[in-house]
């Protein structure tokens, strides 16, 4: 059972940067497709960025050039790092995972496991 815990959700200032993280237990992350997703209230999860097993990424036109999705197999954790933040990149902050196998792709409905979110605010 995958289990995913998320972290470095906070309030800052509009143009600077975060880094979330999201820790995984229960299974190898070298062997997931992996996931940002972003939830506004009131609206849908929106996929941010995706990561395959094979460190290949997907990004959301919406961070693409300012939001870096990475994982570090090594530690078990994934990281994505959020640059020139906007008041509108304000949301509750998801990671995601499912098993290896197919295309790895930033669509919220492909994961199966989630974490419990990691608050996120921009003023």
């Amino acid at each position: 059972h995958v289990q995913l815990v998320e972290s470095g959700g906070e309030s800052v200032q509009a143009g600077g940067s975060l880094t979330l993280t999201c820790v995984v237990s229960g299974v190898q992350s070298s062997k997931l497709c992996m996931g940002w997703f972003r939830q506004f209230p009131g609206k849908e999860r929106e996929g941010l960025a995706a990561i395959a097993s094979d460190g290949s990424t997907t990004y959301a036109d919406s961070v693409k050039g300012r939001f870096t999705i990475s994982k570090d197999n090594a530690e078990n954790i994934l990281y994505l790092q959020m640059n020139s933040l906007k008041p509108e990149d304000t949301a509750m902050y998801y990671c995601a995972a499912r098993r290896s196998g197919g295309e790895c792709y930033h669509n919220p409905s492909w994961f199966v496991d989630w974490g419990q979110g990691t608050q996120v605010t921009v003023s």
